[in-house]
């Protein structure tokens, strides 16, 4: 038994895990062994309080997530969105991708709860931009997960909703989403949230920032002072506003997330928040806090943290956040006493398992978890033990090594991408006779590239090394969680490779520039094959094209293998007599 249900919870799925089910079977697909028998000793444990109090994962963007087909387009289905097309990877997509706005299965609700409730979470923010259902609400809150979302999610009144699935005019508040325009409306809006999610287990977001996560806007000229002293009056209305609708006795607890623009009014003490406002201060979303409490004075503090991000450091399709740099600044976070909270940014969750498990440990136990240095190092031989076997984890532990140094930072996935674009633009003009492509060209990339592919092709040897002393389920998971990453950007390095060569060796040999362009080919037709691969159930057409990961979009997997079967295409070069 556990001191509350809650308690209870994580003591069940402990005893689950010592029986040998893994908290991650959901992700790495790990059945556990079947005995007759079970034998089980009179216990007696007891444990301190979490490091962390309240501590949770949030599940951002999920765009890989089986959804319906958008029948007509990315740009019909999210207008404001598509129409600022603000950075290169917000693209106006034809019909065809799962919507940006579709409706989650409840399936991957459980899953998510479970895997949080598994590693002795107890809070989950799992919305960002889909429809939202109270049964999912009720079911976290059920489950003994605090309810609660993310920064600019204010109240949980979901403001990503307020035009777009038309909640405003669902609850009666007309005009923008706009506090200096339109005060009454935005208190209206807000308000909603409470009421329906009063009966539930909160975490109550509180503060100001725009439907598309951006900053609150302000009249021109308006003064940091006065900025810093209408967002604190803001809280204080949200804080107000809850406590009126929740019952006398109740002890809500509120959360004040110091994102972007935030942390400059608050560090320039330009506002006061309410002493039962969690502080929460954000790492840059990769994976490095911008700044933590010198002086706790009357508030608690926690942290937001990134393992997934989707921005300017886009890293949603690999985890690229080192261990070495959670343990560098968690015992940062720790030291600080920012631990009344802790919400990680996971998005799907699959890519990021690793490093959710360390942190999870952490939050659960930093004392143990830091009781000697080198944490990051000591828990990826655990993890490499307990996940792949004694007999390959000295390898898999090398590999681990290997995959961080050379995906060391998000654009590490497409580097032969990028080589193979550049490869592909000047060999065009030569194929169509334009020789003057030689003063233009230089070795620079085909350097890089062959430095490249021989350095996977020893961190290669070292990972099929280990496989071979892995059981069938060891050497998926360790395919997925260890190798895929790597090997998005070794076959578009290979095929970026093999063009460099022939941009570089071949002036006046079209058939032999044809045959660098179906090795090249070769080699991502490989990587469609590993792609397969990754997509078992549950996890069916995981790769496919999204709003986040388009076609032409240098963070889809299959951005290189559609690249140059487009320039084949354009060239008449049968690329089918290299699939056969």
């Amino acid at each position: 038994m556990g001191s509350n249900y809650r308690g209870t919870a994580f003591a069940t799925y402990a005893l689950c895990e010592r029986l040998g089910i893994d908290p991650l079977y959901i992700w790495s697909g790990y059945k556990p062994e079947k005995h007759e028998n079970l034998t089980m000793k009179a216990v007696d444990i007891s444990v301190n309080e979490p490091t962390f109090k309240y501590r949770g994962m949030y599940h951002d963007d999920k765009d890989l997530i089986p959804r319906p087909i958008d029948s007509i387009g990315y740009i019909a289905e999210d207008p404001i969105v598509a129409a600022i097309n603000k950075e290169s990877h917000i693209q106006k997509l034809e019909p065809g991708y799962p919507e940006q706005c579709g409706e989650v299965g409840m399936e991957w609700w459980e899953r998510f709860f479970e895997t949080a409730l598994r590693l002795r979470m107890n809070q989950v923010a799992p919305y960002v931009r889909e429809p939202r259902s109270f049964e999912v609400n009720k079911m976290a809150s059920d489950w003994g997960l605090f309810f609660s979302s993310h920064h600019y999610d204010m109240l949980l009144s979901n403001p990503w909703g307020y035009e777009r699935f038309g909640l405003a005019k669902e609850r009666g508040v007309e005009g923008p989403y706009n506090w200096n325009t339109n005060k009454e409306g935005m208190i209206k809006f807000w308000e909603a949230g409470v009421i329906e999610n009063k009966s539930l287990e909160c975490i109550w977001p509180v503060g100001l920032r725009g439907t598309d996560d951006v900053g609150m806007l302000f009249p021109e000229g308006t003064p940091i002072n006065e900025k810093g002293k209408i967002l604190s009056d803001i809280i204080e209305t949200q804080v107000a506003l809850t406590k009126e609708h929740l019952p006398k006795n109740a002890d809500p607890i509120f959360h004040f997330t110091l994102y972007h623009e935030v942390q400059e009014y608050y560090e320039a003490n330009q506002m006061q928040i309410p002493e039962d406002v969690i502080l929460v201060w954000s790492d840059d979303g990769d994976g490095k806090m911008r700044a933590l409490p010198k002086n706790i004075k009357n508030n608690k503090h926690g942290v937001y943290y990134h393992l997934a991000f989707h921005g300017v450091s886009e890293k949603q399709t690999v985890h690229t956040v080192k261990p070495s740099l959670i343990e560098e600044q968690f015992r940062k976070i720790v030291k600080s006493g920012a631990t009344e909270y802790m919400m990680l940014n996971i998005s799907e969750q699959r890519e990021f398992v690793m490093g959710t498990r360390f942190i999870a440990d952490i939050c659960w136990d930093a004392k143990t978890a830091f009781e000697k240095p080198d944490a990051a190092n000591r828990f990826v031989n655990w993890w490499s033990n307990e996940y792949f076997g004694k007999d390959a984890a000295a390898d898999a532990v090398k590999t681990y090594n290997n995959y961080y140094d050379i995906l060391h930072s998000y654009d590490q996935i497409f580097q032969g991408a990028l080589a193979l674009d550049y490869a592909l633009y000047w060999q065009k003009f030569r194929m169509y006779g334009d020789l003057f492509v030689r003063n233009h060209y230089n070795k620079d990339w085909l350097n890089t590239m062959t430095k490249r592919v021989a350095k996977y092709d020893n961190v290669f040897k070292i990972a099929n090394r280990a496989m071979e002393n892995m059981d069938e389920q060891e050497a998926q998971f360790f395919f997925e969680n260890a190798m895929y990453g790597m090997l998005i950007d070794y076959r578009g390095s290979q095929a970026a490779l093999a063009m460099n060569k022939a941009l570089y060796s071949c002036w006046n040999c079209r058939p032999e520039e044809r045959e660098y362009a179906r090795e090249a080919m070769r080699y991502l037709l490989k990587l469609q094959e590993e792609t397969k691969r990754m997509e078992r159930p549950p996890f069916e057409n995981w790769y496919m094209d999204t709003f986040m990961r388009g076609r032409y979009c240098l963070t889809s997997v299959n951005y290189t293998y559609l690249r140059l079967k487009e320039w084949m295409n354009q060239l008449g070069i049968d690329y089918t007599q290299t699939e056969n």
